[in-house]
């Protein structure tokens, strides 16, 4: 549990001091203890025992599906996304920028998953009347999750950071020579 932390302070009598809080500490103890696996709190206690190295809880917890399905699968669609955690950044930075004295702000996004489509997001741009640096592009990308799981995976990923969000398709300006492109989404940002 210690191997590898910098040196850990003690206290008066000799015992470590551990500067965690203790909500999920429990759990750790109860582990040590007992070997018993917590079936409640399962991700805070997977991040405690990240935390602690503690090999074999982790191992343990990687095998509950709460965090097969964050670790094993989820994960392993996002490695596949370019620039996934880049963007998650840069919709936040535009949000933010976009939010001055008001309640909402929107970044639009466009979600491509084949090569195909992302040359037809770049045509739709240039057709579009909308300003192309405050468009978000995700994918292409080779996994089976569709448009739909990515989707969710912003929205939780942005929801994760303490944001409150929704998405919606994005709507243009029926004109003349209007075109539905299915590949646009508006990302709602409330602020209070």
């Amino acid at each position: 549990m210690f191997t590898g932390q910098p040196k850990l302070r003690t206290d008066s009598e000799g015992r470590f001091f551990i500067d965690r809080p203790g909500t999920y500490f429990k759990y750790i103890l109860e582990y040590l203890r007992s070997n018993q696996v917590p079936t409640q709190c399962i991700q805070d206690v997977y991040k405690e025992a990240l935390f602690y190295d503690i090999e074999p809880l982790v191992k343990q917890l990687e095998d509950s599906p709460q965090i097969f399905g964050e670790v094993v699968a989820r994960k392993q669609f996002l490695a596949r996304v370019p620039n996934y955690s880049e963007n998650i950044e840069l919709m936040i930075r535009i949000a933010r920028a976009e939010a001055v004295a008001s309640r909402h702000s929107s970044v639009t996004v466009c979600v491509v998953r084949t090569e195909e489509d992302a040359a037809k997001c770049h045509n739709a741009l240039n057709s579009l009347d909308m300003d192309k640096k405050s468009v978000v592009k995700f994918g292409p990308w080779k996994a089976t999750p569709s448009i739909s799981d990515l989707l969710d995976c912003i929205q939780m990923d942005i929801e994760a950071k303490g944001y409150k969000i929704s998405f919606q398709p994005h709507v243009t300006e029926k004109g003349f020579r209007f075109k539905s492109y299915d590949f646009f989404y508006k990302f709602l940002f409330t602020w209070w």
